[in-house]
């Protein structure tokens, strides 16, 4: 778990190092071109800092261990930050489509300016977003950390906007057609739309509890049916936050052994399970095969049993 903290961090620290290169570069750009597709990139890229840092935190305040008030960890803040951010970038999409609106309907649009300057400061932020994104869904596959899982997906957004200003800038540059900064600038403010969708479902899903992915409790339930000296399981139960996934399960042991060796299987089930996933945090609790269900117990709700 230090090792993904670590991980996890160090997207965080280049997400916001990124983003202050790119508001920097896109700021001179817009003055010396005028361009709305520049000033829309730039305004994600502000977006982009300001998340940044906020995700930054929400990394940092998650790993810290739990506490008497906090006996399952901080790991929830992820999800915090995560519907933040869709909501923030929902707001600029917002904008900037309804700017985009107003030009396209102006009877005098602006005339852009130093459109090759201005594509020279595009083709840096692809390359610096790019380099960004492939060390965030590195990061991401290793450790399923949903901050730095929205902050890549966000970058990623950001791809098709520049591009699509460094053809605009190239439009008006070659051809004089300044209505296709416009047109880019819409288009752009739907992909944004469209992430912060996502982002927010994804962060919404975990703070109301959904469970863990399907494949991962078939997988569970899977080695919990075959792991030796278990006769059954019930009661599966799984949810997530932030990048931690909380499993509880009731496995089925033969009620005359000591308990020593009734621990013994359910230990060495248990290291197995977090060996194949090291973001679970798993509580096994063992019953008597054939044992029956005192009328006062509640309902058994299980994911699986065999």
């Amino acid at each position: 778990m230090k090792n993904h903290i670590q991980l996890n961090v160090s997207a965080g620290v280049l997400s916001v190092a990124v983003a202050i290169v790119l508001v920097v570069a896109k700021l001179w750009a817009l003055g010396e071109t005028g361009s709305l597709s520049v000033a829309a990139s730039l305004t994600d890229s502000a977006l982009d800092l300001m998340i940044s840092l906020g995700g930054l935190m929400a990394i940092l305040y998650a790993a810290r261990p739990a506490d008497d008030d906090h006996a399952f960890g901080h790991s929830s803040v992820e999800d915090l930050a995560a519907l933040g951010q869709g909501l923030f970038i929902l707001i600029s999409a917002s904008v900037i489509g309804w700017t985009a609106v107003r030009r396209l309907m102006s009877d005098a649009p602006p005339v852009l300016m130093a459109e090759g300057r201005g594509m020279v400061v595009m083709g840096l932020s692809i390359a610096l977003t790019l380099a960004l994104v492939l060390w965030q869904r590195r990061v991401v596959v290793r450790t399923g950390s949903r901050v730095v899982a929205a902050d890549s997906l966000h970058y990623m957004s950001d791809l098709v906007p520049n591009i699509g200003a460094i053809l605009s800038l190239w439009a008006s540059s070659r051809f004089g057609l300044v209505s296709v900064d416009s047109v880019v600038a819409l288009a752009a403010a739907a992909i944004l739309g469209i992430a912060a969708f996502r982002i927010g479902k994804r962060a919404w899903d975990a703070l109301m509890d959904r469970g863990a992915p399907p494949q991962m409790v078939n997988a569970i339930a899977q080695m919990a049916a075959d792991w030796p000296g278990v006769h059954g399981f019930h009661d599966l139960k799984t949810r997530t936050a932030g990048s931690q996934v909380f499993v509880n399960l009731h496995i089925e042991l033969d009620g005359d052994q000591s308990l020593n060796q009734a621990h013994a299987i359910g230990a060495a089930l248990r290291r197995a399970i977090l060996k194949a996933y090291p973001q679970v945090d798993i509580i096994i609790h063992q019953d008597p095969v054939g044992i029956v269900r005192h009328p006062d117990d509640p309902t058994k709700q299980s994911d699986g049993e065999s």
